[in-house]
């Protein structure tokens, strides 16, 4: 049995029992711990709170009648980075040709497409940061993809510009005051490669912007498209869900309601 020497043993410190020293060294390891999980601001604020004993302040609720938002609603990027008004404004239109509104589900202006390109030219994408963009330049084959001088934002730019030219010209409006069929004949020449670009070919021009529709319909709100993820719930897409664990064992198709990576953040 310890003695009553050992049981009264002092810490290194000297000034504390073991046990309290320890009961005192978890409760400050397990802080940091909330705090690396959650992350750097939550963290710092349970800290906070537990070193003073205030509680943290409940969510003001929502107005009334109105649902809460969802992550995907606050966090959903609506700044114009890099058009201006005119060229999104064309973008906008351009997207909701290539991805229209129907029975299925919202089109590519409601789902915020516009605003997804629009980053992606500001971002370090639109500027070919990753890309060797110095001479000699040479004619590539169509199997080599984008060989061009121009970076993306600068092509983007172009074409945008180029849509609204083209418009003027044959049916005396912008692009964004055609009808429907008129636009879609637009797109159609340059998709063909009907139109003259200053040094670009335009179903170059044509081709990025597609894909781009594309990409910001499905990609994850927290980029600027897919609002209120639309685009996932239109494919039963779940997104990003941080595990299966639960449904992995459950019989027959399971439908889980699609997650955003900003869910995870707030969470």
């Amino acid at each position: 049995m310890a003695s009553d020497k050992e049981k009264d043993k002092k810490s290194p410190r000297g000034d504390q029992p073991q046990d309290e020293s320890r009961r005192r060294f978890l409760q400050y390891t397990g802080t940091a711990v909330g705090g690396l999980v959650v992350g750097g601001v939550v963290g710092g604020l349970i800290g906070a709170n537990n070193k003073t004993g205030k509680k943290a302040a409940a969510p003001s609720p929502s107005p009334s009648g109105s649902p809460p938002a969802t992550s995907s609603d606050r966090d959903y990027n609506q700044a114009m980075m890099f058009f201006n008004q005119d060229q999104f404004q064309t973008a906008e239109a351009a997207a909701e040709r290539l991805f229209p509104a129907d029975d299925l589900g919202p089109g590519a202006k409601e789902l915020g497409v516009a605003f997804f390109i629009d980053h992606q030219m500001a971002s370090a994408y639109g500027s070919n940061a990753r890309d060797y963009m110095l001479p000699p330049f040479y004619a590539a084959e169509a199997y080599q993809g984008y060989q061009l001088t121009f970076k993306r934002k600068e092509l983007m730019a172009l074409g945008l510009d180029a849509l609204d030219e083209y418009s003027r010209d044959k049916y005396q409006n912008k692009f964004t005051k055609l009808t429907a069929d008129q636009q879609d004949a637009v797109l159609s020449a340059f998709e063909k490669n009907d139109v003259t670009l200053k040094e670009v070919p335009a179903a170059t021009f044509f081709s990025m912007f597609r894909g781009l529709v594309l990409e910001g319909v499905y990609s994850d709100p927290l980029y600027g498209g897919n609002k209120n993820m639309g685009g996932w719930k239109m494919r039963n897409y779940p997104g990003n869900q941080m595990s299966y664990y639960d449904q992995i064992e459950k019989e027959g198709l399971v439908k889980l309601t699609p997650m955003s990576l900003s869910d995870h953040l707030t969470s």
